[in-house]
């Protein structure tokens, strides 16, 4: 894996961030204020599950780094908080994990597949959370409770819950490294292909720092988070409305 020196990393995140700050209107700083909860909530999740699931097949790693928590200083990674917020895709601090100390019924593929699929699955079960909360709220508050300024704030971070969720499930789903993807796929395919894939690593980091900076990576995935978000949200108003 190819190492960038993280004070340029902080250099560029700081000067995202004034740029933002100075270019956007009022109306955009709300915005970003109401995307804060949601992101704390799904990177703190993601990474919880991971740690959960490592436990429960047996690894203590996470455990013993005080990852089996669900305080988001444990699991928040600075870098990837702030693109998150201001560039819509991140990550949160990874969850080391030692195969060798799965349970001996489980394989070291599966048990790789099943600690990188624990993430993305919490993201989509919370999304389903919120989406049902959010359709209660919806279907049987008063208008009045809307146009108050609680029943407003609700209502944006419910939204905001679901979108952010469903966001970080699809987006670490991509088949590239450093996403759980890489390593869900990449345990799926016969030892040869693996063993090639691992050996040629970096190349497939270099394509996904490529299709990330260039934006290739939200108009492939931006489809597919709008289609599952609407889905999800006329499906659960429609499930209410038979009450």
């Amino acid at each position: 894996m190819f190492e960038i020196d993280r004070r340029f990393i902080y250099i560029l995140l700081g000067c995202l961030v004034l740029f933002s700050i100075f270019t956007y209107s009022t109306g955009n700083i709300v915005s970003l204020l109401f995307t804060i909860p949601p992101v704390i909530i799904a990177i703190t999740f993601h990474e919880f599950a991971h740690a959960w699931m490592a436990d429960k097949l047996g690894d203590e790693t996470p455990r013993m780094q005080g990852r089996l928590t669900l305080n988001p200083l444990s699991h928040l990674d600075p870098v990837g908080f702030v693109l998150l917020m201001f560039a819509g895709f991140g990550w949160g601090k990874p969850v080391q994990i030692d195969t060798r100390n799965f349970n001996r019924n489980v394989s070291v593929q599966k048990g790789e597949v099943l600690v990188s699929l624990a993430g993305p699955v919490m993201n989509f079960i919370l999304a389903i959370l919120f989406a049902v909360i959010f359709g209660a709220v919806y279907m049987f508050a008063s208008s009045t409770f809307f146009a108050s300024t609680i029943g407003s704030v609700i209502y944006v971070l419910l939204k905001e819950c679901v979108i952010m969720n469903i966001g970080l499930g699809v987006f670490n789903l991509i088949p590239l490294p450093p996403l759980d993807g890489s390593k869900i796929f990449m345990n799926l395919f016969p030892y040869n292909a693996r063993r090639w894939i691992m050996e040629h690593e970096q190349i497939f980091y270099y394509i996904f720092l490529g299709i990330w900076i260039t934006g290739l990576a939200g108009i492939i995935i931006s489809p597919i988070i709008n289609l599952l978000y609407s889905g999800l949200m006329n499906g659960i108003l429609a499930i209410f409305r038979l009450f």
